[in-house]
């Protein structure tokens, strides 16, 4: 087996679903969704548009935190992390949302398995919401994102490594369009056969440990 990484999205492809359209469905009106219908229309950076949706959440924190714990999360992929694990395969997250939450999902299975978290850094208050703060001056700071996706995935490729990238969102396009191997599903999938890009079946993460499994 070649040396290989796996990079991986977190919302919608690790978790059920993005956190801001869980936050939008608990907490929100639906007019809190125009600044993501203006990012989707080109008229808006990705992480502007999350920050003018998370600064719409005035709730306690602890409400707030009580509420994340019940956004599920892809099983499969603990099955994953040890299979990585024991093929010494380094796992990467890398997320266009932000540590808040995401830390809160996974816990210590971020240090047990040495995962690379590559993601904007969130703070919250009931006062001011939740606030995404881009890793700006870092190597994969990004614009429009906070980070770039595909600078990871590069940098990975540089290292000599294969680079497998599993996703579902707009921002995994990029990274896509440049990874050895990818497993796609929802908006991603759909952009990738529009783009011509090949995929492998993703329905879950017991698809890329097959893949895995079969080096």
């Amino acid at each position: 087996m070649s040396k290989i990484a796996l990079v991986t999205d977190f919302d919608g492809t690790i978790s059920d679903n993005d956190f801001f359209w869980h936050v939008v469905n608990h907490y929100l009106e639906a007019d809190a969704l125009k600044p993501w219908e203006e990012y989707m229309a080109g008229r808006m950076h990705h992480i502007d548009a999350l920050n003018a949706i998370f600064a719409k959440i005035k709730v306690p924190e602890a409400e707030l935190l009580s509420f994340t714990d019940t956004i599920t999360l892809d099983k499969t992929f603990y099955n994953l992390l040890e299979l990585c694990k024991r093929k010494e395969i380094p796992v990467y997250i890398v997320s266009a949302g932000c540590d808040y939450y995401i830390h809160r999902l996974l816990g210590n299975k971020i240090k047990d398995y040495g995962i690379k978290l590559v993601t904007n850094h969130g703070v919250y208050s009931k006062e001011n919401g939740l606030k995404m703060l881009p890793p700006t001056g870092e190597p994969y700071y990004d614009e429009a994102v906070g980070i770039s996706k595909a600078a990871v995935v590069k940098e990975l490729q540089e290292q000599g490594y294969e680079v497998i990238y599993a996703g579902d969102g707009p921002p995994d396009v990029e990274p896509a369009k440049i990874a050895d191997v990818v497993f796609a599903k929802k908006i991603l999938l759909k952009r990738c056969q529009e783009l011509g890009i090949k995929t492998q079946k993703f329905e879950s993460f017991n698809d890329v440990i097959n893949y895995l499994e079969d080096l």
